[in-house]
């Protein structure tokens, strides 16, 4: 957290990462980003199904959150299915089913048959009446593999020539394993349907995504940083793992504020005016 000792030295009011996403224009969106939220958007109006993945901390909660006031605001005819059920480990066929009739304000019958009848009915007629529908199920790297391969019988809902509900799943990179097919060859018929979209760490915007989050508070970049801490913070943020001798860039939303965060509680406690290269370097 930022203390409340840096909040005077550098003049803020409020903490820059805390609660820093209270509308859409709060949320910075780098190229690779635009791809994804554009992907996301587009899978839930016209079909598909796709994965997106990110390390923690990368965003995806904040596309999600994105996407669902984006819908809410221009394209109410976007039925979104989100699933509530908190350990995804747990999550079924029935459960999704359950999900799926819950967000249309519908009984779900008793047995699994009836219900997916229920649910092919429902959503034909829906979508004669101009309704899309989306499965978004967040956590998804913890879906059991069984699970997943019910995936497919859900996208292949049809009316016709017209899929009735696009999948969006969203996980952390372990997700990305489970739906490689040389790992999980019975996942084959999901994976091989399955677009995978990663969000990329910052690289190059890191100048651009720090300015939004000071703008929010009245400050410029040049009020906090020297104008060598960025470099230095993107060396800071390539980690090498294990026995690897290729770093990995972890310059990621989360693991950026976190590090700027204790730059400025450090900057404080070393009597410096700004953060410099040589501090970031120190942390």
């Amino acid at each position: 957290m930022l203390r409340q000792s840096a909040k005077q030295h550098f003049k803020l009011f409020s903490d820059p990462f805390i609660d820093d996403v209270q509308g859409p224009e709060d949320v910075f969106m780098s190229p690779d980003q635009q791809y994804v939220k554009a992907a996301m958007y587009q899978t839930a109006k016209r079909g598909g199904f796709i994965a997106v993945i990110g390390e923690s901390g990368a965003g995806k909660t904040t596309l999600r959150r994105d996407l669902l006031d984006r819908i809410s605001r221009e394209d109410p005819n976007i039925r979104v299915v989100f699933p509530r059920i908190i350990d995804k480990s747990r999550i079924n066929a029935s459960s999704i089913c359950d999900a799926i009739l819950a967000d249309m304000d519908v009984q779900p019958r008793s047995s699994l048959e009836a219900k997916a009848r229920q649910i092919e009915k429902l959503l034909a007629e829906s979508a004669r009446s101009g309704n899309s529908h989306v499965i978004m199920i967040e956590e998804a790297h913890d879906i059991p593999v069984k699970t997943l391969k019910f995936m497919k019988r859900f996208w292949e809902l049809e009316d016709g020539f017209k899929k009735l509900i696009s999948i969006i799943l969203v996980g952390q990179p372990e997700l990305k394993n489970t739906l490689n097919e040389h790992i999980h060859p019975e996942l084959r018929e999901v994976s091989r349907r399955c677009e995978i979209i990663e969000l990329q760490p910052l690289n190059g915007n890191l100048e651009q995504y720090l300015a939004l989050k000071f703008k929010r508070v009245n400050r410029s970049l040049d009020d906090i940083f020297e104008k060598d801490a960025f470099d230095a913070i993107r060396a800071r943020l390539s980690i090498n793992r294990g026995n690897s001798r290729v770093p990995v860039n972890m310059m990621y939303p989360l693991i950026v504020n976190n590090c700027v965060t204790a730059a400025m509680n450090s900057c404080v406690e070393l009597g410096m005016a700004k953060i410099n290269a040589e501090l970031i370097r120190e942390l």
